[in-house]
């Protein structure tokens, strides 16, 4: 299998050129696709003979006539967006301004709209043999990301609803000729790639506990090529078609991450971030602390706690206890079996940070009490006497 990874580094607008004047070429299909950057939209612009299937509000769907794929970062806070959106009376009428705003003929042309910044677009694209695939992609669920499943942000009425920022849009460009059924297959495969993409980096819900899926506001846009000579009919995992478009969106989605919002593995190996999701933060943490016995001091302890959040050893510890939670409120495992299990794990704490005093577990361990409850009192316990304190 021969795979070609390609990652567009950032480039600089000129902000002194007229916005029609500062087109910037960013990458071309083998195929013959170009991305263009232009001002605060990214551009795929699209040779005969392609089809498309997209989540717009401009010309989505399945198409056959569309000459450009746009992706317009367009709100820059929650208030912005939603002025904007009134302003134009409905989103399809926005994402048509948007179009004519850039040069595009509306009627042409499908988009995608987001806070992210385009500066920030990934583009990989993966080959086997004569099949390629190509993602281009920004993102960012620092603000709006969630699970299936969450509770909701709106109830749709009359065609009105209130719009809620981050978005993850996702332009994969097929160079195959695939019928409408399996460009559909191709966006459940992609989604799927998405999750995994967000579930690697364990990015969590903004609605609930659980991990996110993704936002509330995703987009993509499939294009495949009705002039090529290579017919496929499967986009499914079992596929080659199928693992190129995995490949792509889960490193495209990854890196845009990273880039929009620092999300990476190792911003995440800190204990309080992946405590986040469970809404445990550092004053969480002071009020516990400061309610135990022993000399109370904020900016000693904060130190102590911000240090040993970033151990792998407990991060690696906190991960374990997390999904025996996790596993629990699935229906997984027991409640009393799991929380068996986690309160092992918080006795051996101690000898994995090489603290200096070890807990009083009899007193700070309360089978009556939730695992995280147990779990922040026996950390907030290590950080305020074990790591560098003395036990009273």
């Amino acid at each position: 299998m021969n795979e070609k990874t390609e990652l567009n580094s950032s480039l600089q607008n000129n902000n002194s050129e007229n916005i029609f004047d500062n087109k910037q070429f960013l990458w071309e299909t083998s195929t013959g696709e170009r991305v263009f950057r232009q001002d605060k939209s990214v551009i795929v612009e699209l040779p005969s003979g392609r089809s498309t299937l997209t989540t717009s509000h401009l010309n989505g769907g399945y198409r056959e006539d569309i000459q450009y794929v746009f992706n317009h970062q367009g709100v820059d806070g929650f208030e912005d967006c939603g002025s904007k959106l009134k302003a134009a009376g409905s989103i399809s009428t926005y994402e048509a301004n948007v179009a004519e705003r850039i040069g595009l003929d509306p009627s042409k042309s499908t988009g995608q709209h987001t806070a992210a910044n385009m500066n920030n677009v990934v583009i990989v694209t993966k080959t086997f043999r004569d099949l390629e695939v190509t993602a281009v992609t920004t993102g960012g669920i620092e603000v709006n990301g969630g699970r299936a499943g969450d509770p909701a942000s709106y109830y749709q009425e009359n065609g009105m609803y209130n719009m809620v920022l981050g978005t993850i849009n996702t332009i994969l460009i097929i160079g195959a000729d695939l019928p409408s059924n399996s460009m559909v297959r191709a966006v459940v495969t992609a989604t799927e790639a998405k999750t995994v993409a967000i579930q690697q980096l364990m990015g969590r819900s903004k609605y609930s506990e659980g991990i996110a899926t993704g936002s509330g506001t995703d987009s993509i846009a499939i294009v495949a090529n009705r002039n090529s000579s290579m017919h496929l009919t499967d986009a499914g995992k079992h596929s080659k078609l199928g693992e190129l478009i995995g490949k792509c969106v889960i490193e495209a989605v990854q890196k845009a991450l990273a880039k929009e919002t620092g999300l990476t593995p190792q911003s995440q190996c800190d204990m309080l971030i992946r405590l986040e999701r469970f809404g445990i933060d550092e004053k969480k943490y002071w009020e516990v602390s400061a309610a135990m016995d022993g000399e109370n001091r904020k900016v000693q302890f904060i130190n102590s706690l911000r240090c040993m959040a970033k151990n792998p050893a407990l991060v690696a510890a906190t991960a374990s206890v997390l999904h025996i939670v996790d596993e629990i409120s699935w229906g997984l495992v027991p409640e009393k079996a799991g929380k068996k299990a986690a309160f092992e794990t918080m006795k051996g704490l101690p000898e994995v940070l090489m603290a200096k005093n070890f807990p009083p577990f009899d007193k700070i361990l309360n089978e009556k009490e939730s695992i995280i409850t147990n779990w922040i009192r026996t950390t907030a316990w290590i950080a305020k006497n074990g790591m560098y304190g003395e036990t009273e």
